[in-house]
């Protein structure tokens, strides 16, 4: 991290919702209950697919990994949040804020692709299944998930490498809940045009590339499903895709509109809002979304469960 041209700002304010104070305590309480419920769910899921072995396919193993990026973007994310709701004064300093702007944009954009990947599996499931076994080996699995990561590794170091190499002169205050790109953005004292041009480039690669191709793989998936002869059948796949596809959308439209343009003309609350719908929400309903509507994690958490009663018991 260069600081070169840099002033005096070595440290930023979150403001956070100081605009409602008499609703913080109450907004704390909301977002505690909401984090340990992300947290324990997350794990539950994470634990479940580790201990069995019937679950050690792509859906679930692609499900784990969701879960391990969901764990880790709320642990970026919600403990720094819940101290500028509880702290007349929340301050983070410069490398504090570097290091938040970089996990968050890591485990997002890996968050990013690894939907995509989850249903392009879906998609080679329903639409090709006799030959889904060759078509998603373990090494394609492999690499479809080293590939999200590393993205998202490449997209951190870039585009937070580019954002903190601007000079801040002050004011240092960040009207936001924590160290997201486009506020931080709004405090450089310098041309950010090229960066905002990236932006828009990056989003439509980054976010918007791999939701079209989620679209379009739900579309085949849909007309596969309406020729499939078993009404069962049918209800289990609707079930499974719109399922991803409430997670996907969720997740995609708010980040969207957060970074396609970062110094767009959304009121910093509306922003605050839409970045909550995606670090706050989507982490929170994919263990709801993926787990208590699906049978074989039922399954799964009722074997273990009486696995545990019968160790108790001897």
């Amino acid at each position: 991290m260069n600081r070169e041209n840099k002033s005096s700002v070595d440290e930023f304010i979150l403001l956070g919702f100081s605009n409602f104070p008499d609703l913080q305590e109450l907004i704390f309480c909301v977002f505690l209950v909401i984090y340990l419920v992300t947290l324990v769910g997350n794990v539950v899921i994470i634990v479940t697919i580790s201990l069995d072995h019937s679950l050690h396919v792509p859906m679930y193993l692609f499900l784990q990994n969701l879960s391990v990026v969901e764990v880790s973007f709320s642990a970026v994310i919600m403990p720094e949040m819940l101290v500028v709701l509880s702290t007349e004064k929340a301050t983070i300093s410069f490398a504090g804020c570097f290091a938040q702007m970089y996990f968050i944009l890591l485990f997002g954009g890996t968050e990013c692709f690894l939907l995509g990947a989850m249903a392009y599996d879906r998609f080679a499931a329903i639409c090709h299944p006799l030959n889904y076994p060759m078509i998603m080996t373990k090494r394609v699995f492999v690499k479809l998930v080293m590939f999200s990561w590393i993205l998202g590794v490449m997209v951190a170091t870039v585009q937070t490498t580019w954002v903190f190499s601007f000079p801040f002169c002050g004011p240092n205050a960040i009207n936001h809940l924590f160290c997201e790109t486009p506020p931080v953005l709004g405090l450089a004292c310098a041309d950010t045009s090229l960066f905002e041009i990236y932006a828009f480039t990056g989003t439509i690669l980054i976010v918007m590339v791999p939701f079209l191709l989620i679209l379009l793989s739900y579309i085949r998936i849909l007309f596969a499903i309406l020729k499939m002869p078993s009404t069962t059948g049918r209800q289990k796949a609707f079930s499974t895709c719109a399922s991803h596809l409430t997670s996907v959308t969720l997740f995609y439209g708010t980040a969207n509109m957060t970074y396609l343009q970062p110094k767009s003309g959304y009121s910093p609350e509306t922003k605050k809002l839409m970045s909550l719908a995606y670090t706050l929400l989507t982490p929170l309903l994919n263990p709801l979304i993926y787990s208590l509507r699906n049978n074989e994690m039922k399954k799964a958490w009722m074997k273990l469960w009486r696995r545990k009663m019968v160790s108790h018991t001897v």
